[in-house]
């Protein structure tokens, strides 16, 4: 079993010390021979790292944002395989602001590893929309255990064949529903950046959520593009010190 929040942070690098006090800095360079796809985002390399850790039957829930969900080329590939080769099962889309840095939207994704197959191992996707019209914030209405309850029994740990969905054709508000393989990977990018629910603070001016958790939510999804362009940034040879 691998449960993980992984830390990712700005683009690593290699301090070396030699016995002179000179120091010299280089860039990790890491070959893997068992990744399926060669890429620089560290996100996208945790979850083929993950995957590389479980033994056949092995179980994984990884914290991941929104961009592995979606992101394409390198990403698109590494969904495709990961489809195939593992029993992806479920996905609990998370508010903003709990994980990473403030604003960036998060996932947890749960997925066991499969001995090979011509077939695909994935045959449904179940996901839970915690995000859509739920606002959390760290002190004045904090995520609780509580507000976990109806996803922790819509996924029946105990048998999970036997899942029922709260969302239907006459019930559209549920926040839990399947989406077959064949759904899945005949999307834009194999695309696992699913939503259904309607935004209320879009269909009624009375349901904007209280102005002070508007502000905050600008604040944080200004500062998590800022930060994501500092990485950019860095990548190209800048230094921090000038940004």
């Amino acid at each position: 079993i691998v449960l993980t929040n992984p830390p990712f942070g700005k683009k690593s690098s290699t301090t070396i010390i030699g016995e002179d006090g000179k120091v010299s800095k280089g860039n990790d360079t890491v070959e893997r021979e068992d990744f399926w796809s060669t890429t620089s985002n560290k996100q996208l390399n945790i979850v083929q790292y993950v995957k590389t850790l479980l033994k056949q039957n092995g179980r994984a829930a990884i914290v991941v944002p929104d961009n592995v969900l979606f992101e394409g080329g390198a990403g698109e590939n590494i969904r495709r395989k990961l489809l195939h080769e593992c029993d992806v099962h479920t996905l609990l889309r998370l508010p903003t602001g709990l994980f990473y840095a403030q604003g960036v939207k998060a996932n947890v994704l749960f997925f066991d590893r499969k001995p090979a197959s011509e077939k695909p191992w994935t045959k449904k996707l179940w996901i839970y929309d915690l995000r859509t019209n739920m606002h959390f914030t760290l002190k004045t209405n904090p995520l609780k255990r509580e507000d976990l309850d109806e996803f922790v029994k819509c996924y029946n740990p105990a048998n999970r064949n036997k899942r029922k969905p709260t969302w239907t054709e006459e019930k559209q508000d549920g926040r839990w529903r399947a989406f077959e393989y064949d759904e899945l990977i005949n999307r834009d990018k194999a695309s696992l950046d699913i939503f259904w629910l309607k935004d209320e603070s879009l269909e009624d001016s009375e349901n904007l959520p209280d102005p002070g958790i508007l502000a905050r939510e600008i604040v944080e999804d200004l500062e998590a593009a800022l930060e994501q362009f500092r990485e950019i940034a860095e990548d190209l040879g800048e230094k921090e010190s000038e940004l």
